[in-house]
């Protein structure tokens, strides 16, 4: 092949690896924002049923928030359940603290504990379901991703009973 061929086909390489890559970073901040969207309306429907009981919620909607399934819940969605359900950010040891509360038995599947919650807690990170950061007290924290800040805020912490959600105006 002569050098102006192949200058052209590499020039129309890096033009498609551009395209593609431009396209995949607009694709993967719709979904960090769709997730972060998907978290918003769960916490406000767990909320609302935290405050008004599941019966609110149609048999669907309870399996899609975790709150009823046919089978044991997972380690993964009990540690997503704690996150969605706490007003304040977590370390993982609050977490082991919560699930042992909340999910009975969960950690005793586990030889280490405290590391499955931690992997599971960097999981949801890499999932754009939770976010991590350095707390007051110096240990890394997490909590669940929801939309803030604007019209999309409307989620208003609750001391006793986690999160409730009113539509944005209705406050």
């Amino acid at each position: 092949m002569n050098d102006d061929l192949e200058g052209k086909l590499d020039k129309h390489a890096q033009e498609v690896i551009r395209s593609a890559e431009s396209e995949l970073q607009v694709l993967l901040q719709q979904r960090a924002d769709l997730m972060k969207r998907i978290g918003t309306i769960k916490q406000t429907l767990t909320g609302l049923a935290n405050m008004f009981g599941d019966s609110l919620l149609s048999e669907p909607l309870l399996v899609l928030l975790d709150r009823k399934t046919s089978r044991q819940s997972g380690f993964t969605r009990a540690c997503r359940t704690v996150l969605m359900e706490s007003h304040l950010p977590l370390s993982a040891r609050q977490v082991c603290e919560h699930l042992r509360r909340m999910f009975p038995g969960t950690l005793e599947r586990h030889k280490k504990p405290f590391a499955s919650v931690t992997t599971v807690l960097t999981r949801l990170v890499e999932y754009d379901e939770a976010r991590s950061f350095i707390g007051g007290e110096g240990q890394r924290v997490w909590e669940w991703v929801a939309e803030r800040g604007g019209e999309t805020q409307f989620m208003v912490p609750l001391p006793a009973s986690g999160l409730m959600g009113n539509p944005p105006g209705t406050a």
